[in-house]
């Protein structure tokens, strides 16, 4: 059975999206519309009671959460080579910046995009000040990224090595382009989303999502 993808473009389903691409596997894009609500429609609840993108379903089973997501596909293609052989030490570091993207940088993101739902109705002033922090604490998160990139000198997250890190971190980084301090501005961030950009399947994940620029 060919693998699902329910995605909204340049949602979070933008990483498994790239991810499928990459891979060169048969998969199947469904698209879930934000704009009419259909994330929380009470068939898409059934997929995910989180009411959230993406959503992987691949025969029987179902799965969200990008980071779970991404590691399946890696586990279920490992000929593709999109992340470290299994019990070895560049394996554990795949593992800590999956986690780390999820979990540290991504999940800032809503705080920042939807800043009203995290203070009283009406609190203008308190949504702006948590607005302003949050792009700090995103800026600082983003530095983390140019650091590593800058620790080993090659042109992907892990080094030498592309892997499912790297469309993870190109569509978390694509997401500070309209804020005050993109990142594609840092130096060695910003080459390495040029690269990521440049890859053939960014390119057709671009084009059949239709997103607009700028890219990142």
């Amino acid at each position: 059975m060919t693998i699902q993808l329910h995605y909204f473009p340049g949602n979070a389903s933008m990483t498994p999206h790239l991810v499928l691409e990459e891979l060169g596997v048969p998969f199947e894009l469904k698209l879930v519309d934000r704009a009419n609500q259909a994330h929380k429609s009470p068939e898409y609840l059934k997929l995910n009671p989180n009411g959230l993108i993406p959503v992987l379903v691949d025969g029987e089973l179902v799965l969200y959460e990008t980071a779970a997501i991404v590691l399946h596909l890696v586990d279920t293609h490992p000929q593709a080579g999109l992340a470290p052989a299994v019990g070895t030490a560049e394996r554990a570091q795949f593992y800590k910046w999956l986690v780390w993207l999820s979990a540290s940088l991504q999940s800032q993101m809503p705080i920042y995009f939807y800043t009203d739902r995290y203070v009283a109705p009406g609190n203008t002033a308190g949504a702006a000040e948590v607005k302003a922090l949050t792009e700090k604490r995103i800026e600082g998160l983003i530095d983390q990224i140019d650091a590593q990139l800058a620790s080993h000198g090659g042109p992907w997250l892990l080094g030498e090595r592309f892997s499912a890190l790297d469309p993870y971190a190109f569509m978390l980084c694509r997401w500070t382009r309209m804020g005050q301090r993109p990142a594609r501005t840092l130096p060695h961030v910003g080459p390495y989303l040029q690269r990521v950009l440049a890859r053939p399947a960014t390119q057709r994940v671009i084009a059949t999502e239709k997103l607009s620029q700028p890219w990142v």
